[in-house]
């Protein structure tokens, strides 16, 4: 198993109810789960929870057997690769570039790029279907084909789970497609990947299983 959630719930400082409570989620190896449901449902503090950005009142997250608290940041990096649901395009880099600082967790304490990182980068933008762009600037790119750099960015990391908060946000009907395919695409080829997404026709197009949330608890959760 990839990831295993059991009991979440998580409550923030000052709320009157939890924002999360009794959320269980696993995930194993080429598997694509998507997160379901309606604004204020918790879909994003559910993956803030799995990721151990907020801390949890109860409930444990492990990862590939071990508990997720146990995992530094450096060492999750390899395994966890996560696209946000928004990320500016601060700096005109190039998509080479940008893909490239996926590799920042595999890299040696002076950071120079080796043969294996080059390799990997190539990879993973051939995986994403961005190789064409290497050279364009990120801010010269279409929504889509950000959305498609960024994980190809995730894919450098070389993960074992692939975890995507609304990927398709603002993007029109033939990019979300696109995105859609993609992740797919790479499910199939043994990545365990998590969506969020409020497109409930296409996640239960896409993906095995669904894990419907409300108010912060799972409402239904399966095929």
């Amino acid at each position: 198993m990839i990831l295993e959630a059991t009991g979440l719930e998580v409550r923030y400082g000052g709320a009157s109810r939890s924002a999360l409570c009794g959320v269980n989620l696993r995930l194993a190896q080429g598997e694509l789960v998507a997160v379901v449901g309606p604004n204020g449902s918790g879909k994003t503090t559910l993956l803030r929870a799995l990721l151990g950005t907020v801390p949890l009142v109860a409930g444990r997250v492990d990862l590939l057997g071990k508990p997720l608290a146990g995992w530094g940041a450096r060492d999750q990096a390899r395994v966890i690769g996560v696209v946000t649901q928004r990320e500016e395009t601060l700096f005109p880099l190039t998509v080479r570039e940008t893909v490239a600082l996926g590799r920042y967790s595999h890299l040696a304490p002076l950071g120079a790029e080796r043969e294996v990182d080059r390799y990997r980068v190539s990879e993973a933008m051939d995986r994403a279907d961005v190789s064409g762009l290497a050279s364009r600037r990120t801010d010269t790119l279409s929504g889509g084909e950000w959305q498609r750099v960024r994980i190809a960015r995730a894919l450098a990391q070389e993960p074992r789970l692939l975890v995507l908060d609304e990927p398709t946000t603002s993007l029109d009907v033939r990019h979300e497609m696109e995105v859609f395919e993609l992740v797919r695409r790479l499910a199939g080829q043994g990545i365990a990947t998590l969506l969020v997404t409020h497109h409930l026709n296409l996640a239960a197009r896409y993906a095995e299983r669904l894990l419907l949330l409300s108010a912060g608890t799972p409402v239904v959760e399966g095929a």
